[in-house]
């Protein structure tokens, strides 16, 4: 017996003794089991399970259970949708897949059907985890100053209690590039609090007269009846111009604001500023004339689409005090098309009318419209160098 043997070469040994073990007859197997027995010092019955023993196959150890999708053939489809709707959360691009799908595979490419399975089967979590690759930071800044007129005769609103479609939570947003000297434009931003149906119009100024002046128009536009609007302290909202507006109106449309340097009271609109207006028309300066008609055609067309059709939004049902925590519940993410249509309050031709419209459109072309409108405004706000 070598006693000096490493481990290494007596599993050497014994693999060539197991093979040759395995294809031997009975009496060849009786002197190679002699052989270890000698060689080892091995117990017979030990020689014999030595020899029996097939190597063990180590099977790596994975953390968690196995993936069931492959990112190599989910994540090209799903980043282009991703990007075209606006960079949504997963909770979001869940809702969005089933209408995004069908106009992928017809604006691009037919996508196999394990592929279009797994891209609407997947959670979103798991929609999350694939697109990290492509996730970017954003900023976010915004400038706005408040108005002294009227407050005490405007009352303040800190929380809606109406369930019903109508009632418009109102901002402004600077597009100064910076500089804050009213020569520069704003952007008109609203949304109506039980749909989240979005309005956008673009105004040279904060006069009364600008603002005042959309609110017909945003009224004809609105799939309800306008009901209610609620502003933050700007003078471009406090003023007699609005109240007057307000007032009369058949019937009057109810007209609150927030609390001073409370932006909580406007929860709604706030979080509307950056994807509504900053993800399309950024940071830079709007002054010139010419833009403001352009901006208003793709606001009442191409963008209200994509905003309202085709890019579903969270909104908060209750919130709960449980403990020290304060849980927030969630209802289905939907478009806020679909709310609408879920609306009693809208008449059934107003719904109709929006179906046709819906059904008539493909995302992916709205979203080139869309860009192909935003290029055109960026060539008239900066005229090429003579």
């Amino acid at each position: 017996m070598n006693t000096q043997m490493s481990e290494i070469t007596r599993q050497e040994v014994l693999a060539k003794k197991r093979d040759r073990y395995g294809r031997a007859g009975k009496e060849h197997k009786a002197k190679i089991l002699d052989e270890v027995v000698e060689l080892f010092g091995y117990h017979r019955k030990a020689a014999i399970r030595a020899l029996q023993r097939r190597p063990e196959v180590v099977v790596p150890f994975v953390r968690g259970r196995p993936k069931d999708y492959d990112p190599d053939r989910l994540l090209p489809p799903l980043k282009v949708i991703w990007l075209a709707a606006l960079q949504p959360c997963g909770e979001r691009l869940k809702a969005c897949l089933p209408d995004w799908l069908p106009a992928y595979e017809a604006d691009h490419h037919r996508l196999d059907a394990d592929v279009r399975q797994a891209l609407l089967a997947a959670s979103r979590a798991t929609l999350d985890r694939l697109l990290i690759p492509a996730r970017g930071a954003h900023r976010r800044r915004a400038a706005t100053r408040p108005g002294s007129l009227l407050r005490s005769e405007i009352p303040i609103r800190t929380e809606w209690t109406e369930n019903a479609p109508g009632f418009l939570e109102m901002d402004t947003v600077a597009l100064c590039g910076g500089t804050l000297d009213d020569r520069h434009g704003w952007m008109f931003d609203a949304v109506d609090i039980h749909t989240t149906w979005s309005v956008l119009r673009g105004l040279p100024n904060r006069s009364e007269a600008s603002v005042c002046g959309q609110m017909d128009d945003i009224q004809a536009r609105l799939p309800f009846p306008l009901r209610g609007l609620d502003s933050d302290n700007g003078g471009e909202f406090i003023n007699h111009q609005l109240v007057r507006y307000c007032a009369g109106r058949t019937p009057p449309v109810a007209f609150t604001r927030s609390r001073p340097y409370r932006k909580n009271d406007q929860a709604h609109i706030e979080q509307k500023n950056y994807t509504n207006v900053r993800l399309w028309f950024g940071y830079e300066r709007y002054d010139q004339a010419e833009v403001w008609p352009l901006i208003n055609a793709l606001c009442r067309g191409a963008l209200d689409q994509l905003l309202n059709y085709f890019l579903p939004t969270m909104k908060l049902e209750k919130k709960e005090r449980v403990g020290s925590r304060t849980v927030r519940k969630y209802g289905p993410t939907q478009t806020a098309l679909m709310r609408v249509l879920a609306c009693a309050e809208v008449s059934e031709a107003t719904k109709t009318r929006l179906r046709a419209e819906r059904a008539a459109l493909n995302p992916f072309a709205v979203r080139r419209e869309v860009d192909r409108q935003l290029q055109a405004i960026e060539a008239v706000r900066r005229p090429p160098e003579p």
